[in-house]
């Protein structure tokens, strides 16, 4: 009988690729067959990346899925030990970046509390973020039938 394998608990996948200039400079280029991080900090995500978005208890909105992209590819570097730990700092403060830049199109209204939101996401990266580094936090691999 043929199996198929894949991954559970995807919601979004990058139809397009897409890059982006970090102030991460690995000393050599590190990645997956999905990212690539340079030397340079040009970090480049293929097109087909399956991401979660944004975790814990909260609406994914148009601001912070850029940055939830950016931040769950850094976070699977670390965890697969491509990336060393000491750049999750930089990573969480990379999403509330890109998150913050994002409101900038939002309504007045809307804005401010989008910014709090993202203030709140990377104060809760900060405390709870560490685990979704471990190599545990991988997501494993399922078979079916």
């Amino acid at each position: 009988m043929k199996q198929v394998t894949y991954r559970a608990g995807y919601k979004y996948q990058l139809a397009e690729p897409y890059e982006e200039q970090l102030l991460i400079y690995p000393a050599q280029e590190v990645g997956t067959e999905w990212i690539s991080l340079a030397p340079s900090g040009k970090l480049l995500i293929a097109a087909g990346y399956a991401w979660d978005g944004p975790s814990g208890p909260t609406i994914d909105t148009s601001n912070s899925i850029r940055g939830s992209l950016v931040h769950d590819a850094l976070y699977q570097l670390i965890r697969l030990k491509k990336l060393s730990p000491r750049f999750r700092v930089m990573a969480d403060e990379i999403y509330e970046r890109i998150c913050w830049e994002d409101t900038a199109e939002a309504a007045w209204g809307w804005r401010h509390l989008l910014q709090a939101r993202t203030w709140i996401q990377f104060r809760a990266l900060r405390l709870f973020g560490a685990g979704a580094t471990e190599p545990e936090a991988e997501r494993p691999v399922l078979y079916a039938p």
